[in-house]
């Protein structure tokens, strides 16, 4: 009998992995024209190296979604934000960028996957919930 598989259930780098290239292989998903020369921060000095950096980064933003919802373009600037070099001087936190934030949140919603929420922030919807447990479906083996 197979058990109901959540996103609990899985290895977190192995879900991000297989949801990015779900949402790939969809085609639903736009990426921004900007995407191959910005920053996903201020404290970064270059542009990812990964040319699926973008696929990625949603997946892990809908992941964060379904574990803890109410989680708006605030919250993600401080969880992935990070250490800004300063040269001699001591380092300082700094946000990541809003601006990518925003816009997966609005694909994120065009797709259907998470909704606004009435306290703030975003939570997953039904069809969004399904879709993210069908992927960790195909990645988790029953032991």
């Amino acid at each position: 009998m197979a058990t109901a598989r959540t996103v609990k259930d899985a290895s977190p780098h192995e879900f991000v992995k297989a949801y990015a290239a779900h949402l790939k292989r969809s085609g639903k998903m736009e990426p921004p024209e900007w995407i191959d020369i910005v920053k996903t921060a201020r404290f970064k000095e270059l542009a990812p190296y990964d040319p699926d950096w973008y696929y990625i980064r949603a997946a892990s933003m809908a992941r964060k979604i379904y574990l803890r919802g109410g989680l708006g373009v605030g919250a993600f600037q401080r969880i992935y934000g990070g250490s800004k070099r300063n040269g001699s001087r001591p380092p300082h936190f700094c946000k990541s960028s809003g601006a990518i934030a925003r816009h997966i949140l609005h694909e994120l919603q065009n797709m259907n996957i998470i909704e606004a929420d009435p306290n703030g922030g975003r939570r997953i919807t039904p069809s969004g919930r399904r879709d993210l447990d069908q992927v960790t479906g195909r990645i988790v083996v029953a032991p």
